[in-house]
């Protein structure tokens, strides 16, 4: 439990009159997120307060008229979940920067330059991101902001977003453990041969390949026979 100093105050307005609680900001955070943590770790003072700097109380009276009840633990319920939680400034930044990570995470692998048909690298594209100033909402998910962030960058990174299918044809004595590595790209094709090769077919986004390549040298020591197909 944090101290009262470090406590945020969060928020809600009831039919014209604000309620304020004194809340751990990392615990209510992984309340408003879903988490559920204890509300005993989450409430710092269990008093509903008009004004939480003032210390200016509501009666119970006034509590039980706006909330339907006078039990701590569903009025903080009710505030957590309808109400405004602040961020404190180190939790806005760790959230923007994890968003911003898992955009250019999403970018890099789904998209390709078109000039070359190979994937930008993610410090390519957070440098563009940082250059072209883009605003990332920490709040939305991320694969919801991927448009307008790639209207921003587009003026300065040739980005092209496509689908690829790749054949692979793995020898017998990798085929069993390949498999477990292809299945997760997107089979689209399957044939065991009487060998007990496999030969398979893929689809991914275009910027995965070298991934897909990648792993799949590495478990066949480079024995492994791949094509595009159209």
């Amino acid at each position: 439990m944090v101290s009262l100093d470090n406590a945020v105050i969060a928020r809600i307005t009831i039919n014209g009159k604000h309620f304020e609680l004194f809340v751990d900001p990392d615990a209510a955070l992984k309340y408003k997120l879903g988490q559920k943590p204890d509300l005993n770790n989450v409430i710092v003072v269990e008093e509903v307060f008009e004004n939480a700097r003032k210390g200016d109380r509501y009666s119970e009276a006034d509590i039980k008229k706006a909330f339907q009840t006078n039990d701590i633990n569903k009025i903080a319920e009710i505030i957590l979940k309808k109400g405004e939680v602040p961020l404190t400034t180190e939790q806005k930044k760790k959230m923007l920067e994890e968003k911003t990570n898992k955009i250019v995470a999403i970018i890099a692998r789904e998209a390709i330059d078109p000039r070359t048909g190979a994937p930008h690298p993610p410090q390519r594209i957070a440098r563009a991101m940082e250059e072209a100033r883009v605003r990332i909402d920490e709040f939305k998910p991320a694969e919801a902001q991927i448009e307008d962030v790639l209207k921003e960058l587009r003026p300065l990174l040739p980005l092209k977003f496509e689908r690829v299918k790749i054949a692979a044809r793995i020898p017998a004595e990798y085929a069993n453990r390949a498999y477990g590595i292809v299945k997760q790209y997107g089979i689209r094709q399957e044939e065991w041969q009487k060998d007990g090769s496999l030969i398979i077919i893929v689809e991914m986004p275009a910027g995965m390949q070298g991934d897909y390549y990648g792993q799949l040298n590495k478990l066949t020591s480079g024995n492994v026979e791949t094509k595009i197909v159209k």
